[in-house]
């Protein structure tokens, strides 16, 4: 049993524009951190499918799928480049990226049920979690995360899953497609007031949101872990955690305004693998979502990967 790692070249191909910050280095910067501190060694690789059309109608709306993979197919045959929304453009490489993507997270969910690996971080580009039900937002087309989840809860069928999301933006698409849905527990930080400017009122049972001022610290968040996430979890008795793992927390990012360093992110991961030793023989499946310094994004993935593999 290991740790299985979940990427495809594909995930490489999406490009947003010269200095957009979601670029394809984010992809090298992590492995090649992976590399120099020897993990990449440790995880074993896994082959990515693409995700089916019906796969991600499970957490998004069928004709809003069908629109986008039209309106991708024709940039393909182009060669055009398109914004979908202010934040979000679109090459002809983002087809074969996003559906890659979510169809990494479904394999790694998989992987997990079927006792080939014991947990699994999908390094994958774009990333999902502002995209919603029937909308692309904030570098998202599809939510990764969210459409595995429907996944191991009507395909595989689990009765609980819950969400941990650490990202230092409101995981708004995550909430938008699984809120009030009482087979999923969703819990989360995030910098606040600030992008997508959501979460803080939000009314679900089904979301533990804790919003945090800009320059919270790491032994601040700790305690946030401790104090709003953990007996939730522990109540809640999850049969499998997905983790949205975003990196954009870190103090040396400066799309955020937080001040966790890689120590924090390993701590995080511990926390959530306990809760996961302990109520789901282990499974958890982590996908990444933000982080845009490439030193510290490298650094912190690094981190989380090598507590994955230690405290499995």
């Amino acid at each position: 049993m290991a740790t299985g790692y979940f990427s495809h070249p594909d995930c490489l191909a999406h490009e947003m524009g010269q200095g957009h910050p979601e670029c394809p280095q984010r992809i090298h910067a992590i492995e090649d951190q992976l590399r120099a501190q020897g993990l990449d060694a440790l995880l074993q690789r896994e082959d990515v499918p693409l995700a089916s059309n019906s796969d991600l109608a499970l957490a998004h709306d069928l004709n809003y799928v069908l629109t986008l993979d039209d309106f991708l197919q024709q940039l393909e045959a182009n060669g055009d480049m398109r914004a979908l929304d202010p934040d979000t453009w679109a090459c002809p490489g983002t087809r074969s990226a996003a559906w890659r993507a979510a169809g990494a997270a479904v394999a790694a969910t998989d992987a997990v049920l079927d006792g080939r690996i014991d947990n699994a971080f999908c390094a994958v580009r774009p990333p999902g979690h502002h995209a919603m039900h029937n909308q692309t937002m904030g570098f998202c087309f599809f939510n990764n995360v969210a459409v595995a989840v429907r996944h191991a809860l009507d395909v595989r069928g689990l009765q609980r899953v819950a969400v941990v999301d650490f990202d230092v933006h409101h995981g708004n698409g995550t909430e938008d497609i699984l809120n009030g849905d009482d087979r999923v527990l969703m819990v989360g930080f995030f910098q606040h007031p600030f992008y997508p400017y959501s979460g803080a009122e939000s009314r679900a049972g089904n979301m533990v949101n804790v919003p945090l001022p800009a320059r919270t610290n790491g032994a601040t968040v700790r305690d946030v872990v401790d104090s709003y996430w953990m007996y939730r979890l522990e109540d809640f008795r999850p049969e499998m955690i997905f983790i949205s793992a975003g990196f954009d927390a870190h103090r040396e990012d400066e799309m955020g305004g937080m001040g966790l360093v890689e120590a924090d992110y390993a701590w995080i991961t511990a926390r959530v693998l306990d809760v996961a030793r302990r109520f789901c023989e282990g499974r958890v499946v982590s996908c990444l979502e933000g982080g845009y310094n490439l030193s510290a994004l490298g650094r912190s993935v690094a981190a989380h990967v090598r507590t994955l593999i230690e405290e499995r």
